[in-house]
């Protein structure tokens, strides 16, 4: 007997099978232990450096005076008129400093935990830009220390942290133990808040991704407007970000696909289940016909 058989329906692929994007993910994620030694080693020796780069008081209320005119030749915005808006408010001006103490850090570190643990790929990527971007600031501070605006007699700021509280400075600043008040340029408050908002928006698929940016849209009215940065140190600080960006690429191919291949991988599991489900209930009894069907079988 003579017969033609039809191939059999292709097995669905094992949910194992549809994981994998989420195990590479798994595997590119670095140690713990060595990224907790390596993110606490780089702050403490930026907070050094910082340190290393206190005392110069004569200089840096030199160099605040050559960057308030060079803002005026480059016709820049006065910071007063950021600042004049926050003081029609007592509520406003005091919102502005409790974020500029409390934000800064705190959203940094979330970004970095929240990129490890979802975007192991793009989190390395992040990492290395920010080491980059604070290394080339502490040599900034330490060549170019700058009194910030609020400390400028020239430009004739109101110290909202000393006046309307809180704040995160001495009265003193030639005498601050806790903090180096003539690092003001360039502004890593800026620096950093702009680079979580990029970091996220590349790691992330989602349509309203771009509202990243206000964070670091408000952190520029936070610091211009508290008169703790000038607007050029918010500038430098791009320029900075820029040039550790166009060195130090996102990444590509597998990693950088790592944004939607976990929601992407969900997706197809739950279909796969969804199918399997199907057939079984057709079947009767959940399984699926083994015996191929004969076709055109002649007796």
């Amino acid at each position: 007997m003579d017969s033609r058989t039809e191939p059999a329906e292709a097995e669905p692929e094992p949910a194992a099978a549809i994981r994998q994007p989420s195990r590479q993910s798994t595997a590119a994620r670095p140690p713990l232990v060595r990224e907790l030694l390596l993110v606490v080693g780089l702050f403490v020796v930026y907070k050094v450096g910082r340190q290393l780069a206190d005392g110069h008081t004569a200089e840096a209320f030199r160099n605040a005076n050559r960057v308030w005119d060079w803002e005026r030749t480059l016709h820049l915005p006065g910071e007063g008129s950021v600042q004049g808006a926050l003081l029609h408010s007592d509520t406003l001006v005091h919102l502005a400093n409790t974020y500029y103490a409390t934000v800064h850090f705190p959203a940094t570190v979330a970004f970095l935990v929240w990129m490890y643990l979802r975007r192991p790929v793009h989190y390395v990527w992040a990492r290395r830009v920010l080491a980059a971007v604070t290394a080339a600031a502490l040599a900034l501070h330490l060549t170019f220390p700058l009194a910030p605006p609020r400390l400028l007699a020239a430009a004739g700021l109101v110290d909202t942290g000393q006046v309307y509280g809180p704040t995160v400075y001495g009265a003193h600043p030639a005498t601050d133990e806790m903090a180096n008040q003539f690092a003001a340029m360039p502004s890593l408050h800026f620096g950093w808040a702009l680079m979580v908002a990029i970091g996220l928006i590349a790691a992330t698929r989602s349509r309203l991704r771009w509202l990243w940016l206000l964070h670091p849209l408000l952190t520029l009215l936070v610091i211009v407007g508290t008169a703790n940065h000038y607007w050029l140190d918010a500038i430098v600080a791009t320029a900075l970000l820029g040039i550790a960006l166009a060195v130090i690429r996102q990444p590509r191919g597998a990693g950088a696909t790592e944004a939607h291949g976990l929601v992407a991988t969900d997706e197809a599991s739950d279909e796969a289940d969804g199918e399997a489900g199907n057939s079984g209930g057709a079947g009767g009894a959940g399984e699926k016909e083994s015996v191929p069907e004969l076709v055109g079988a002649r007796r």
